[in-house]
């Protein structure tokens, strides 16, 4: 029983695209411990919490998981009620996408190449937050500004999730969007004219504008949906 759940963990990550340290960390466990269980069998069985937790973000059953066949009413009670016994949290969203982080910044200035984007994390965002938020189905990414040409809408060192662009007329919209300008990776204004041409901006005003530019010497990476920040 214990290794036909491993097997099923392991083609359910396979196929969601997402790595075992993702999966970990979305348990708020050490990045080993998915791979150190389907692989090593270590733990023997998945615990209540990481159970429910992994249904949810898989779109499964509990059972399909190792639970008993009456476990996922109980579980799934106790997690509405506050979960104290197993640590589920009162209000987990029934869905969750693992996003990568990418490590390479956005210049909102000069521009910054963009060299190495191999993901650093991924971190868990709620599926439906993320449709909200115009992503639909697009492959979603997080990179960080660089630079303060975009400020106040986007200072340096800010978080920012990119809907990755698919080639849909979706993504031809008026916003922030990054782009690829002269083999650098910059976080810009876009403005889409009626004659074809663009218009890039930057939102302040130290920073050069530039309001008739030919698509071709634009290459749109992606629309900014979310920026966060620290305080």
């Amino acid at each position: 029983m214990e290794h036909d759940v491993r097997q099923t963990l392991e083609r359910l990550i396979a196929a969601r695209g997402v790595s075992f340290a993702g999966v970990s960390q979305l348990l708020g466990k050490n990045p080993a411990y998915i791979q150190q269980f389907i692989k090593r069998g270590t733990p023997k069985r998945l615990d209540e919490r990481d159970r429910w937790l992994l249904a949810q973000f898989f779109g499964v059953s509990e059972q399909q998981l190792g639970a008993p066949d009456d476990a996922a009413p109980m579980a799934h009670g106790r997690a509405m009620r506050g979960g104290s016994r197993t640590g589920i949290p009162r209000s987990l969203p029934a869905r969750m996408r693992l996003i990568p982080r990418l490590a390479v910044g956005a210049s909102a200035g000069a521009g910054a190449l963009a060299d190495d984007e191999a993901p650093v994390a991924e971190i868990a965002f709620d599926e439906a937050w993320l449709r909200r938020l115009g992503a639909g189905s697009d492959a979603v990414t997080m990179i960080q500004v660089e630079g303060d040409s975009m400020a106040p809408t986007l200072n340096d060192g800010d978080d920012i999730l990119v809907a990755m662009h698919g080639g849909t007329a979706t993504h031809r919209r008026d916003g922030i969007h990054v782009l690829r300008m002269d083999d650098a990776l910059i976080v810009k204004r876009l403005a889409f004219r009626p004659d074809g041409r663009l218009s890039v901006t930057s939102d302040n005003a130290l920073y050069p504008s530039y309001p008739d530019v030919a698509p071709e010497s634009v290459s749109i990476v992606g629309r900014v949906i979310w920026a966060g920040r620290r305080v």
